[in-house]
């Protein structure tokens, strides 16, 4: 990845704070720059973490389905996407970065956010940048590197529950992606007394509506409705098939 400008004394600055919180001396600085500079105040998009961010998704999602893949050889393949679907979400990329202390690494525009108060959003790009900054400077061997330790705790938290998927968050992210906008949620009936009522809803995104799914409550519902749709997208059977007790 080449950049048009030399880093200034400032920047360099920026750039071997995050190195020490990442425990890794980049050979190409600007790589690392790149990777912590948000498209606001960046001197063009090319030269923000956007780029970088979209390859660092994917080496980020090869690693930890290689790591599961290779340490649990007695689990299906349902178990190993949900595991791997739960380690690399949005909301667990951001958990990493704010570890790593990436927050007071970014490089931001005014408005986006000062130190303390950097969005999840921001951190969970700006990790998954970062992955491929460090690929692009080292190699596959330096990205396991730096994954693999991060990783191992994070797969060892989802295993044992104490990790939640936002099947929400990641539609939203799929959606923003992919078409530019957010999902939307429908309601299609509720059913049951007061004290017991069930809600249907589905997810859409366009003009194209996936399989609803019941919850007890609306925010469970879209939840579950959501899930669904992630597995539609995916090629596979809806998650969430259940309907209440009674007749409906």
């Amino acid at each position: 990845m080449e950049s048009t400008i030399e880093l200034n004394s400032s920047q360099l600055d920026s750039v071997r704070r995050c190195e020490k919180y990442l425990n890794y001396e980049f050979s190409n600085k600007q790589l690392l720059f790149h990777a912590i500079t948000h498209a606001s105040i960046a001197h063009s998009r090319l030269l923000s973490y956007e780029r970088l961010e979209f390859l660092g998704d994917s080496i980020l999602g090869f690693v930890v389905c290689e790591l599961l893949f290779q340490e649990h050889s007695q689990w299906l393949e349902g178990d190993l996407t949900k595991i791997k679907s739960n380690v690399v979400s949005r909301q667990s990329c951001a958990e990493i970065g704010k570890r790593l202390n990436l927050d007071k690494c970014l490089v931001v525009g005014k408005g986006v956010g000062s130190q303390g108060s950097i969005p999840k959003s921001l951190l969970a790009n700006a990790f998954e940048s970062i992955v491929a900054a460090i690929y692009l400077d080292g190699g596959m061997k330096a990205a396991k590197s730096f994954l693999l330790p991060l990783m191992d705790a994070q797969v060892a938290a989802a295993i044992q529950g104490h990790l939640e998927i936002n099947y929400k968050s990641e539609l939203q992210q799929y959606s923003q992606k992919r078409f530019g906008q957010p999902p939307r949620y429908q309601l299609l009936s509720d059913r049951g007394p007061d004290h017991d009522k069930w809600f249907e809803i589905a997810a859409q995104i366009e003009k194209k509506t996936f399989e609803p799914a019941w919850g007890q409550n609306k925010k469970e519902a879209e939840q579950r409705a959501a899930a669904n749709a992630l597995a539609a997208i995916q090629g596979k059977e809806p998650t969430f098939t259940d309907a209440p007790g009674y007749e409906i």
